[in-house]
């Protein structure tokens, strides 16, 4: 029988494939589960699906092979062993983030607490993802879009709920975020090129503009946050970018022209520069440079 769960998934993996979709077993059992509401890899049930059931699957098989993102579909995504809500209007979280996560979580692994910011922060899985695995995280989130802020407050409140959900945009800082110090300001800021953003999949297309364009070369923001929200760094506190494949060189040259120290790439699992991250230099280690100067 078709309505019979492994019948179903079949018959929508089949439609997949004539849509051209990729990756159709993993897809259709996806859907198969979200309409369910089974867990992931859970052993399907031997009843047919009801008439409802039914009709929802052939809903999200339609969608999905409109090319609507599938994890819009699903309603939730999974980030660094984490359940997140997401949806149209926010940024899918990627497994490239977690990148930088291992990167914040290797800096900080040793301290008791940690203040954070976390600058576009979208559906909010990197502050919730280290305030799951630091210990101590205190701090703020910083989001412009109304429509991801609705998401963003959701997984705060199951992941971090101590962190501040701010809204504001990050190129017109509130003032009260920069008159705090931070240990850490992290971000996944808008990086595509003007050509990135002309050949983008159908799938990325349906992601929010705001969260991907970052101007003709990709790296308008990197220029413009590196010296706006070093203010906000504690001195020796660190500002760690997500950054897309390529752009690391220029990234790293930014934070450089800026002051900041000990500047460098972490290579994802492909071995691409992921994430950049400067230290916002000590004020002895300044205060020795002024007076290693005097004496010249």
């Amino acid at each position: 029988m078709v309505n019979t769960p492994r019948a179903a998934m079949q018959a929508v993996q089949q439609k997949l494939a004539e849509a051209g979709l990729d990756s159709v077993q993993f897809e259709s059992r996806i859907l198969l589960e979200t309409v369910l509401e089974l867990p992931y890899g859970a052993p399907l049930p031997q009843q047919p699906l009801t008439e409802a059931q039914q009709q929802r699957l052939a809903e999200l098989t339609a969608r999905r092979c409109a090319h609507e993102p599938l994890q819009y579909l699903c309603g939730t995504w999974e980030f660094f062993g984490l359940e997140f809500q997401v949806g149209e209007g926010v940024l899918i979280p990627r497994q490239d983030t977690e990148t930088l996560v291992e990167a914040v979580l290797e800096l900080r692994k040793n301290e008791p607490s940690t203040c954070l910011l976390d600058l576009c922060s979208g559906s909010g899985c990197i502050p919730s993802a280290l305030s799951v695995h630091l210990s101590g995280v205190t701090g703020a989130v910083l989001e412009l879009s109304p429509e991801a802020m609705g998401y963003l407050r959701q997984n705060l409140k199951r992941h971090a709920p101590q962190l501040e959900c701010i809204a504001g945009d990050v190129l017109h800082p509130p003032a009260e975020l920069l008159h705090r110090q931070f240990h850490i300001i992290t971000c996944n800021p808008p990086y595509l090129t003007a050509a990135d953003m002309e050949q983008l999949q159908p799938e990325v297309a349906r992601e929010p503009e705001t969260a991907l364009f970052g101007g003709t070369d990709g790296l308008d923001f990197y220029r413009k946050l590196t010296p706006l929200w070093k203010p906000a760094l504690q001195p020796a506190g660190w500002l760690v970018y997500e950054v897309g494949a390529g752009q690391a060189p220029d990234v790293e040259a930014i934070l450089q022209e800026n002051g900041y120290a000990q500047v460098h790439t972490v290579p994802d699992l492909t071995g691409i520069g992921r994430v950049v991250l400067g230290q916002r230099q000590e004020f002895r280690d300044m205060r020795r440079a002024v007076s290693a100067f005097g004496d010249d």
